[in-house]
C-alpha cells in the first residue's frame, strides 16, 4: 500500500498501521507532495493500494503524462480528509478504470474512521461516505443536539470505545467537543432512508447570507467543472446589507486565463442565485496545510472575514 499524505495524518497512520499488520509492504510517503514522483512509485513498485487526500486527487488526475505510467497494477483507492469533487471522481474512474474507491470519513479524534463507503455500494451510493462502523454510534443533531430527520443537515457526533479521552493539557477544547459523551466533529452531513452519510461541508465554513445556509463545497463542486479552473475555494466574507456573501478564491490552470464574470456566470447556470459567488478573486495556488488541506483561516483573514469568525 502507498499511502502519500504524510504520516502524521491519521488517515495515512491508519492506512500503514492497517497494512503492515497484514503482512503487507508500506510505502511511505515522500517529504513534499509531488504527483510525478507518486506515478513513479506506482510503476516500480506496483502498488495495488493507495490513499490519496482530494488534493492530491485532483493535481494528480491533472497530469497530462497521466497515461505514461504504467499503474495498472492499482486495484483499491481510498480517498478521506475532505470532500471528493464528483469531477475528481470521474477523472479517477477514466484514468484507473481498474481501481476500487472507498470513501472514507474520520478524524484524529475517533483514532481515523467514522464510515467507510465500500466499493459494492459506490455506483448506487455516489458521493456517500458509507455507514458508520459497528463499533460507533453516530448521530446527526442540530445545534440543541436534537437529532435531524433523515434528508436534513445535522452535525456528526459520535461516541465509542476509539474516540479520544481528550484533547492532551486542553480542557477547554476538549469540553467544548464532548457534551454528554458526544464528540462533536464540526463536520455537517445528511443521511438517507438507508443510513448512508454524505458530507455537506465544514460547520466553521458554513456561510449565512440573508438567513440563508449556504455550503461551500456545493459552489466548489460546481467550480471544479470549470475547464480552465485548477483549484478553487469557497468563504464567506463581511457584507453590509447581507451579513455575508459568497466569494470564490480561484487558481486556472497554467496557461488558462479566467474573468470574474465568467465564474458567476458558470456558477450561476447551475446554481440558485443566492448562492453564486458574489465576487471572485484569482490566485496561484491555495493555502494549503502540511496535509494538503485548504486554509481557509488563511482565505478569510486576507479577504475580509464576516464578523461571526
Amino acid at each position: 500500500s502507498f499511502a502519500v499524505p504524510p504520516i502524521f495524518h491519521i488517515a495515512s497512520f491508519g492506512n500503514c498501521l492497517a497494512y503492515l499488520l497484514l503482512g503487507a509492504t508500506v510505502i511511505l510517503p515522500t517529504e513534499v507532495f509531488n504527483p510525478v514522483e507518486v506515478l513513479q512509485t506506482l510503476e516500480r513498485e506496483r502498488c495495488s493500494a493507495m490513499l490519496l487526500i482530494p488534493a492530491m486527487a485532483n493535481f494528480l488526475v491533472q497530469m497530462p503524462n497521466l497515461n505514461q505510467f504504467d499503474t495498472s497494477s492499482l486495484k483499491v483507492w481510498y480517498s478521506g480528509g475532505s470532500i471528493l469533487p464528483t469531477e475528481v471522481r470521474s477523472k479517477i474512474r477514466e484514468a484507473f478504470p481498474q481501481v476500487k474507491i472507498f470513501d472514507c470519513f474520520g478524524q484524529t479524534e475517533s483514532n481515523a474512521l467514522v464510515s467507510v463507503l465500500m466499493p459494492s455500494e459506490a455506483e448506487r451510493k455516489e458521493a456517500s461516505v458509507g455507514k458508520g462502523l459497528p463499533f460507533l454510534e453516530i448521530r446527526l443533531v442540530d445545534d440543541e443536539d436534537r437529532e435531524v430527520p433523515v434528508g436534513e443537515v445535522g452535525e456528526i457526533i459520535y461516541r465509542g470505545p476509539t474516540v479520544m479521552k481528550e484533547y492532551y493539557n486542553n480542557p477547554e477544547a476538549t469540553a467544548k467537543a464532548f457534551k454528554n459523551g458526544w464528540m462533536h466533529s464540526g463536520d455537517l452531513a445528511r443521511r438517507d432512508e438507508e443510513g448512508f452519510l454524505y458530507i455537506v461541508d465544514r460547520k466553521i465554513d458554513m456561510i449565512v447570507s440573508g438567513g440563508e445556509n449556504i455550503y461551500p463545497a456545493e459552489i466548489e463542486e460546481v467550480l471544479y467543472k470549470h475547464p480552465k479552473i485548477l483549484e478553487a475555494a469557497v468563504i464567506g466574507v463581511h457584507d453590509e446589507e447581507w451579513g455575508e456573501s459568497v466569494k470564490a478564491i480561484v487558481a486556472p490552470k497554467p496557461g488558462e486565463t479566467l474573468t470574474e464574470e465568467e465564474v458567476i456566470e458558470f456558477c450561476k447556470e447551475q446554481l440558485a442565485s443566492y448562492k453564486k459567488p458574489k465576487s471572485v478573486d484569482f490566485i496561484d495556488a491555495l493555502p494549503r496545510s502540511s496535509a494538503m488541506k485548504v486554509l481557509k483561516t488563511v482565505l478569510r483573514e486576507k479577504y475580509g472575514k464576516a464578523v461571526r469568525y
